[in-house]
């Protein structure tokens, strides 16, 4: 009641400028429906809280989490690190179509730093958990391919100080389970870390929804005059914010939407439907032997049989897009003027399953330089301290 009395204001008030002369927005006012959406997108806001981890803003086992991050000693090779495909100078990806650790992974990389703010990670949603996503890619043979000990050694052999900090004295490793609850911990450490540099600072779309909601029509020209066209399709005739809402950009969900077939990619990929049956067995999902809690929402109201899962991949965040391409789980597109070219035609159907009925082309009145303006503003300046730094 509260946010629809204020959108109704700010409705009068700008109004009442444009009749009198005063500054006037360089398009008609935004709706109230559209002032309501705008409201409900910016800015980020905080943190949600962690899924099993009461480590997770503990700035100690952030400082360890950060080492572990770079060391590219946690991995089989000696060569991959977090950072190989987390790399902080292109916003936490890698910038190609899919990952390389080890081996050359099935899907693109995402940026980690709108990881925090969702329930289910990973383009299938196979993890809960920034830590326990963190886990399942020190382990995995195409990424990191350490074993839990080999992992657990590391981090007494080259981070026992940094650990002890944070999580108290090291267990004796001669003991299995004491050296998974070490491999446990670094998983945490990194979310931790990850937690730390997800808190962004706002961009010119957040700054221009500030100014218009604080009364200023032209909302403080901090957006283009292409890009709050762009806003207005985006809102509008566009129906992009039907998935794309809320402070992520994101409805967090997941959705078949007719890609072409990525290269090199597996001819039949199942996307969420497979991503639930690994979810439900992870060792390292909340509420298991490993979490912090046994209080799990997320799980406890996941719907597992719904046959619009098969070939659905998650809603990515359209946060710093600008700089986290290509595009799509499998890295098929290279440029966001061709990922509105792929709404406008929407010329594939997916291998296996059906694409989201409530797909429809783009008008063709919804010009692309426009669109593609709006979501070049939503670049934040980088994490302050997002640099490596470090050399373990």
């Amino acid at each position: 009641m509260m946010r629809l009395t204020r959108v109704a204001l700010l409705v009068a008030m700008l109004a009442l400028q444009a009749g009198c002369g005063e500054r006037a927005p360089p398009t008609p006012p935004f709706t109230p429906q559209e002032l309501a959406y705008l409201e409900g997108m910016s800015p980020l806001g905080p943190l949600p809280p962690s899924h099993g981890n009461t480590f997770a803003d503990d700035p100690r086992a952030a400082a360890l989490g950060r080492r572990l991050f770079f060391d590219a000693g946690l991995s089989a090779t000696g060569r991959v690190s977090c950072a190989s495909c987390h790399d902080p100078a292109r916003y936490f990806t890698d910038g190609r179509p899919r990952a390389v650790g080890r081996g050359e992974g099935p899907r693109n990389t995402p940026s980690l730093l709108v990881a925090p703010h969702y329930p289910f990670l990973a383009w299938d949603g196979r993890k809960d958990s920034v830590w326990s996503q963190a886990l399942g890619a020190l382990l995995d043979e195409r990424e990191h391919a350490i074993s839990v000990d080999a992992a657990a050694r590391r981090v007494k052999e080259v981070h026992g100080e940094a650990y002890e900090v944070a999580f108290g004295p090291l267990p004796d490793l001669a003991d299995p389970a004491a050296r998974e609850r070490v491999f446990v911990h670094a998983g945490k450490a990194i979310e931790a870390y990850l937690r730390d540099v997800a808190r962004l600072e706002p961009s010119p779309f957040d700054h221009y929804v500030a100014a218009l909601l604080a009364g200023d029509p032209s909302g403080g020209g901090h957006l283009s005059a292409p890009a709050v066209r762009g806003l207005r399709v985006f809102l509008g005739e566009a129906r992009c914010v039907a998935c794309h809402h809320g402070p992520l950009l994101s409805d967090r969900e997941f959705h078949a939407i007719g890609l072409p077939p990525a290269f090199g990619a597996p001819a039949r990929d199942e996307g969420r439907a497979r991503g639930i049956t690994r979810l439900d067995a992870d060792p390292y999902r909340c509420g298991a032997r490993w979490s912090d809690t046994s209080d799990c929402p997320s799980l406890r109201f996941l719907d597992r049989r719904s046959p619009d899962h098969v070939a659905a991949f998650r809603t990515p965040s359209l946060r710093n897009v600008e700089r986290t391409g290509p595009y799509m789980h499998g890295g098929q597109i290279g440029s966001l003027e061709d990922v509105v070219d792929h709404y406008r035609v929407l010329s594939h159907e997916p291998r296996v399953g059906r694409r989201d009925v409530l797909l429809l082309p783009l008008p063709r009145a919804v010009r692309t330089d426009d669109l593609v303006a709006f979501l070049r503003s939503l670049t934040s300046p980088p994490p302050p301290g997002s640099a490596p730094g470090f050399s373990p």
